[in-house]
């Protein structure tokens, strides 16, 4: 950081703290990058009436007294000589004023504390005076603080830290949490020991940013030194400690630990509750999760959307969607958190109604439309076959605050649903947009591309991946093998499964088996069925696959021997089951299922339409032999 060249440049530096820069001003540039590490914006034009009155209050205005250029020039310089001197003045007032540590607080509570750009010039500006960071009030506090909270870059409010002659603990804990925060928490770990190497005692704020810090590192015998120090300095019976050593466990996948700490709490508030409930959900432990939840004393919208994310999580969607009907009932109103985890379970049903009822809950409450919300929307929609829908809530977003996650769901939406062209018309809408493309995205394109036989475009795509600069995952070659098996090369597929720089999986072999059989090369679909059944032996549609292809071939003791084979093995066909949604509640169904409550009913009236069927079917025959006589007799 360059000091100003004079206290001239400063003035004009300091007015422009305050008043936003010309754009196409070369001085304003050069400051810029002289005084700014941080893409900050700099403009704040409704700030400027309250701030440029302050800049008056404390340094005053000094005139232009320029010498005029006029031919009354020579008679007016006793004149100017005067106004030089009244300038002088002026400028050496504003000097005094500002060398004034209490006009440097009032400047800094005066910004727009959302700029770092004007935090950055005033730093700069103290820099310049010489003005020492001393701990003579609540100001240094306020302007670490400040730097740590709002800086993407912790080594600017560390910098900040080491001017500081006398540390207090707050300091200490707010550059410890930065770094805790930041994307190199190890810095946390090693201010901590330069802190007690100072002499300087921990308090109760200390361990929580610690325990954060081990938490983001996945280092679990960080984790327990953090802990033993707690138990050491006796703030093992603190709950606001206690309830972020169980953020740790979670973390560590370690539920046992976790429940031992909450257990020893005598004072649990509603953090440890949650903090309890959000380490089953972690560890997936969801009827675990479901006991604490039913055993809390009370319960906040955290509370409801950490056990709704534990049933999607495990796969219970309907039961998600039951537990929101309970929080709604309860008076507790949904938060972004909430909605996501809602409409991930929608999309998995494909509970459309339910999802739109959703979307217009999110409008009624007046639920900010996120970007994380709008891409759960558009996947929701996408997966229940609403593309319409899907499209209506994407193009809502403005596209240059836009991410590859929302492109990915929008895209996958389309290739799934049989719009190939309009897929990769997408991706390419996407490239215009300069959205760097991730693995997902090749997934889906290259999905499309399988799904339309698009073999050569499949080609291209495929190696665009390394022409990118991502590697292919057995993913990747899984869907591009979809490719050429759907399309029939199956001796391409074959050449491209052995050449693979990685030993085949069974999706990658699942889409060549279902090549074969669709083309009707049933000496290869044998060849790969067997080595199915040897990758996975409890998968029931390995077995039934391979049997299938026998019986094909009339090959039938092979057939019943790989029947016998998998009820030896202990193997059980799964049912094949479906979802029927009917007014907004989604109903699961399996073949002869009587299971449901009012399947009396469902079979009655399943008997009626088949009867009526059947009398169609009778009245259309009897027609066609009476106009079959009446044409051929």
């Amino acid at each position: 950081m360059q000091p100003l060249a004079d206290s001239e440049d400063l003035f004009r530096f300091a007015d422009k703290i305050i008043t936003p820069p010309d754009q196409n001003s070369s001085s304003e540039t050069a400051m810029h990058d002289s005084f700014i590490d941080d893409n900050s914006p700099t403009s704040h034009s409704d700030h400027n009436q309250h701030t440029t009155s302050v800049v008056n209050d404390v340094f005053g205005k000094v005139e232009d007294n320029s010498v005029p250029t006029n031919h009354h020039a020579a008679s007016e310089t006793s004149s100017t000589d005067q106004q030089t001197s009244n300038t002088d003045q002026q400028r050496e007032t504003r000097n005094s004023k500002l060398k004034n540590p209490g006009i440097i607080h009032k400047l800094f509570r005066s910004l727009n504390h959302r700029s770092l750009c004007q935090f950055k010039k005033l730093h700069s500006i103290i820099i310049t005076f010489g003005l020492p960071l001393t701990q003579e009030d609540a100001f240094v506090s306020s302007f670490l603080s400040f730097a740590a909270t709002h800086s993407k870059n912790m080594d600017y409010a560390y910098a900040i830290f080491l001017q500081l002659p006398n540390p207090t603990i707050f300091n200490w804990n707010t550059i410890i949490r930065g770094y805790s925060k930041s994307k190199n928490p190890n810095k946390s770990i090693s201010v901590f020991v330069d802190m007690l190497r100072m002499g300087i005692t921990p308090d109760h704020l200390t361990y929580p940013f610690l325990a954060k810090a081990a938490s983001h590192l996945q280092e679990v015998r960080l984790g327990l030194s953090v802990h033993g120090r707690v138990i050491r300095d006796g703030f093992d019976v603190d709950r606001f400690v206690k309830n972020s050593l169980i953020h740790l466990s979670s973390s560590f996948k370690d539920p046992g630990y976790a429940r031992k700490l909450f257990d020893e709490m005598p004072n649990k508030n509603l953090v440890s509750w949650n903090s309890m409930l959000d380490c089953y959900v972690k560890c997936k432990k969801v009827l675990m999760a479901r006991e604490v939840f039913d055993s809390m004393p009370e319960r906040d919208v955290v509370s409801w959307s950490s056990m709704i994310d534990g049933y999607v999580k495990g796969s219970e969607y309907s039961e998600a969607l039951a537990i929101f009907q309970k929080m709604h009932g309860s008076g507790i109103n949904a938060n972004e958190v909430t909605m996501v985890s809602v409409l991930g379970a929608c999309a998995h049903l494909g509970a459309l109604d339910q999802g739109i009822m959703m979307h217009h809950y999110i409008i009624n409450k007046k639920i900010a439309l996120t970007l994380v919300l709008r891409t759960s929307l558009v996947d929701m929609y996408a997966k229940c076959g609403a593309i319409e829908e899907a499209l209506s809530v994407f193009h809502g977003a403005i596209m240059k605050q836009t991410d590859v996650l929302i492109w990915n769901a929008m895209i996958g939406g389309l290739a799934t649903h049989g719009f190939v062209h309009e897929s990769l018309d997408m991706f390419k809408e996407m490239l215009k947009n300069k959205i760097t493309p991730d693995e997902i995205t090749y997934l889906c394109i290259l999905s499309a591309c399988a799904h339309g036989g698009l073999v050569n475009e499949a080609w291209y795509y495929f190696k665009s991946i390394t022409q990118n600069g991502l590697n292919p995952k057995t993913e990747h070659y899984a869907c591009m093998m979809d490719a050429l098996a759907r399309a029939g090369k199956l001796k391409e597929a074959y050449t491209f499964l052995s050449q693979m720089p990685m030993e085949p999986t069974a999706s990658m072999l699942g889409a060549l088996f279902n090549g074969c059989i669709n083309h009707r090369n049933l000496d290869l679909a044998e060849v790969v069925g067997k080595k199915l059944v040897e990758l996975e032996p409890d998968h029931d549609g390995r077995y039934v696959g391979l049997s299938n292809v026998y019986a094909v071939i009339k090959r039938w003791d092979e057939a019943r021997t790989m029947r016998e084979v998998m009820e030896k093995r202990g193997v059980k066909k799964s049912p094949g089951w479906s979802f029927v949604e009917i007014l907004g509640s989604p109903h699961r169904f399996i073949a002869h299922d009587k299971t449901h409550p009012q399947s009396e009913q469902i079979y009655s009236m399943l008997s009626f339409v088949v009867k009526q069927l059947s009398d169609i079917d009778s009245e259309m025959f009897h027609a066609c032999i009476y106009v079959n006589r009446i044409l051929f007799d």
